[in-house]
């Protein structure tokens, strides 16, 4: 165990890990269970001494479902496409642009049409405030969240991840070029438009509904890693910290629902609360538990909708790897994801994500530890010991160090 860290410490993070991914069990997005999570997490604040504020708001039940649809879109325009010249044409046009801006805009996390159509549900956030000793002059958001994912194929392995890498990227583009092939057809109404240069559309279409059907299918995770392990360490802190107040900095302790649904949990807090927030940070956890500790210097999806973290929190991270070698902190990278990391910076919040990655990132180095990311192995099990202890430690430096700056 690192020097300087309390194994009660760690027993108290564990505690939380075991309530969340064993005792509640699977957490999917808007379920029941995920209540019951954020039920739990509202009673802990409350029995240390903290006031929790349980903030609903309405989501989308399934990230899966809304590719679906946006698959199913492109189906449809390939259908319409000849059935009455220039203005079926003009009509699977509409469909593809509407297909081709909801993906656009989904994976901006901003709303658009597809949005409108999917079916929703009822989620929440719950948070805890907690004051300085001394002057207030910065806030440092914890970020958390509570539900899991499905055990979606594509999810199974890391080739796989890879494999789903190329393909999503593939179907993405095979859409632009359906949008472009549909705009010339509707001006040209050349005969080799349909169906021999509308393939891509319809191709992509099939493809992305059918492994999206698949993933909405599959049961939901554990999520001990992912993402028990952060909400756990949010609730744990929120009690350290109380009795070990920061000098300076106000703390907001957040777990936030409905992450794996596009982030609508946290998009709702940073938009409710961004006005309230003082030279704010957000630090957020993901996957704490196999492998680590490393911060995240840049998500994004298909390469092309990229976030940066802040280069005032990832000084911080630097600061602390050099002081403390012995835990091995190191950068990475998400490609195909992101974080609630990206939520804050949207919002104008400086931010940075700790998490559980080599660094190789999600690129993966097969002969690393296996995250079990949104795979049906993700349990309290499975989780390393002296990962969560180094983890732990560089989290711990990390706000220490970023509460001497303020």
């Amino acid at each position: 165990m690192p020097d300087g860290i309390n194994p009660q410490h760690i027993e108290e993070w564990m505690t939380h890990i075991r309530v969340l991914a064993e005792d509640i069990g699977p957490r999917g997005s808007t379920t029941d269970a995920e209540q019951r999570a954020a039920e739990y997490a509202a009673q802990h604040f409350e029995q240390i001494g903290l006031e929790p504020c349980v903030e609903a708001f309405t989501s989308a039940t399934s990230s899966y479902l809304f590719f679906v649809i946006v698959g199913l879109f492109f189906v449809a325009a390939f259908a319409v496409y000849p059935l009455a010249g220039r203005a079926s044409a003009a009509v699977a046009l509409l469909i593809a642009a509407i297909g081709l801006y909801s993906v656009c805009m989904e994976l901006s996390f901003r709303d658009n049409p597809v949005r409108l159509i999917q079916p929703k549900g009822k989620s929440q956030n719950v948070y805890a405030r907690l004051e300085p000793v001394g002057e207030h002059r910065h806030d440092l958001i914890l970020v958390g969240h509570l539900d899991t994912n499905h055990a979606a194929l594509i999810f199974r392995s890391p080739r796989w991840v890879d494999a789903w890498r190329v393909l999503a990227s593939i179907f993405f583009f095979g859409f632009v070029a359906a949008f472009v092939i549909d705009a010339v057809g509707l001006v040209t109404q050349a005969t080799l438009i349909w169906p021999m240069l509308s393939l891509p559309g319809l191709l992509s279409g099939i493809g992305l509904a059918g492994f999206c059907l698949e993933g909405e299918l599959a049961p939901f995770t554990h999520g001990a890693n992912d993402n028990a392990t952060a909400a756990g360490l949010v609730l744990h802190l929120a009690q350290r910290l109380k009795a070990e107040r920061l000098n300076h900095t106000r703390v907001w302790f957040v777990c936030t629902g409905c992450e794996e649904v596009k982030h609508y949990g946290a998009v709702d807090f940073f938009k409710r609360h961004r006005g309230e927030l003082v030279s704010p940070r957000a630090l957020v956890f993901e996957m704490l538990g196999r492998d680590g500790p490393g911060y995240l210097m840049k998500e994004s999806t298909i390469s092309l909708f990229a976030f940066r973290a802040s280069p005032e929190m990832v000084q911080i991270a630097q600061e602390v790897a050099r002081q403390h070698p012995e835990l091995g902190a190191h950068p990475t990278q998400v490609d195909g994801g992101h974080t609630e990391m990206t939520d804050a910076i949207r919002y104008g919040v400086p931010a940075i994500t700790l998490i559980g990655l080599d660094a190789g990132g999600t690129r993966w180095n097969y002969d690393g530890p296996e995250l079990y990311w949104h795979q049906k192995q993700d349990r309290v099990e499975n989780l390393l010991a002296d990962v969560l202890e180094r983890n732990y430690q560089f989290t711990w430096e990390f706000i220490q160090t970023l509460d001497q700056t303020a």
